[in-house]
């Protein structure tokens, strides 16, 4: 893959700006990343994080309620958001010579969003009809809520982004000016353009609009530790889901470890497509699971390794569980192919090309280097990484993060499977 070049700086307000010069298509994108996701909330105050995806788009000084979107579609442009664990990001595409609306929107929120009651509440209610939607009352939708809650001990990973409804009815305007005053500044914010640009105009219009923004003190931080999993967590849970399920995490690294891409090549080899070892051992050939899905999370902090199995209606869990072991532990102890190792590495390079192609997925990949690696230089190392890990380092991460039954085990089980309590 060819080298990727880009213009990095940073503003005297400690804003760290990353611009893309790609003029295949007259488009540009420009993504800004707030370094603050839920693991920088009040362990009393889940969900502020993502409240705030939703509050940045009800107006600033001069722009009015919900007229970002319509700025950028009436410009002919997309633009979202999304909150996780680590950070909020917000979005804009638009024809290249609009790139002045976009600097301009995203600066006047930074500086001066309209958090006011009327807006607090309305986007509050939302958030909570969201969590109700999604999660409470979907099948298997707190499935990974579960899995955390119990998964961490004292680090903040423990609860989600979405947050708890309690503390979402508890949350004031209050605690949501003081979260924007902490968080939301451009020394805790980096700004990619990509697209038609010309980079040294780029970064001119990035000074001007975002340069007189002033930086705020220190941004507190947590701390990537937390007590380790001592043993075996196991639970059940009884929900509205009509097929009996397993979740399970394990506790992995994080992102900036050498061992993360030999992880998610390992979780590749135990699930993605027809032909990996868990869907033809648990979906094809003993017909015990409908899906089988793994992930190797492995966020800013230490993250976790997932594995979902959705069972058939008559399938013993336990049984499911079993066979599912007996899979893990051939690869714990190095039964793993050359072969094997050599397809999911052209997977992963295939998805990286792929996101590169787009003005956004260049972007988004740019901030996330930038923000989390300290420098977006390191997404021309993202390929040598995945090529670099050899055969003995998937058996060496297979044993030192599956090896043990140190982990959560959820058995996910329909309602109406729940003991009857006889008084």
């Amino acid at each position: 893959m060819k080298r990727i070049e880009f213009v990095e700086f940073e503003l005297e307000n400690g804003l760290r700006g990353v611009v893309y010069e790609n003029h295949s298509a007259p488009i540009v994108t420009v993504d800004v990343w707030y370094h603050v996701g839920s693991k920088n909330e009040d362990p009393n105050r889940t969900g502020l994080a993502h409240l705030f995806e939703h509050l940045m788009f009800q107006g600033s000084k001069h722009v009015g309620k919900a007229e970002h979107f319509k700025h950028v579609q009436e410009a002919g442009g997309t633009l979202n958001g999304s909150t996780n664990f680590d950070r909020t990001n917000y979005y804009e595409t638009l024809p290249a010579n609009q790139l002045d609306l976009a600097l301009w929107l995203e600066a006047d929120r930074m500086m001066s969003l309209n958090l006011n009651e009327e807006n607090f509440e309305n986007q509050r209610q939302v958030v909570m009809e969201e969590r109700r939607q999604r999660y409470d009352n979907a099948p298997y939708g707190r499935a990974y809520e579960e899995l955390h809650k119990r998964a961490y001990v004292r680090h903040p990973y423990r609860w989600i982004p979405i947050g708890s409804m309690e503390h979402l009815q508890a949350a004031t305007l209050e605690d949501a000016r003081r979260f924007y005053e902490t968080f939301y500044a451009p020394n805790n914010a980096t700004l990619v353009v990509s697209g038609d640009v010309n980079p040294d105009e780029a970064r001119e219009k990035i000074e001007r609009y975002f340069g007189d923004i002033p930086r705020n003190g220190a941004i507190p931080r947590p701390k990537n530790e937390d007590e380790p999993l001592a043993e075996e967590i196991r639970d059940a849970l009884y929900d509205n889901a009509q097929l009996p399920a397993l979740f399970i995490a394990y506790r992995i690294c994080n992102a900036t470890s050498p061992d993360a891409d030999a992880l998610s090549l390992v979780s590749a080899m135990l699930s993605d497509g027809r032909s990996s070892r868990l869907y033809r051992a648990l979906v094809h050939d003993n017909r015990l699971a409908q899906t089988v899905s793994t992930r190797a999370a492995a966020n800013e902090h230490d993250g976790l390794f997932y594995i979902s199995l959705i069972a058939h209606p008559e399938t013993d869990l336990a049984e499911l569980e079993k066979r599912l072991d007996d899979e893990l532990q051939k690869v714990v102890e190095g039964d793993i192919g050359e072969s094997e190792l050599e397809k999911a590495k052209n997977a992963a390079e295939m998805e990286l090309v792929r996101t590169l192609s787009s003005n956004f997925g260049m972007a988004d990949t740019l901030a996330y280097f930038q923000a989390f690696f300290g420098s977006a230089s390191h997404i021309n190392d993202e390929l040598a990484r995945i090529e670099a890990v050899s055969l003995d380092d998937a058996k060496r991460v297979a044993r030192k993060y599956l090896g043990e039954k140190k982990r959560v085990v959820l058995r996910w089980l329909p309602r109406s499977a729940r003991p009857t309590i006889v008084a």
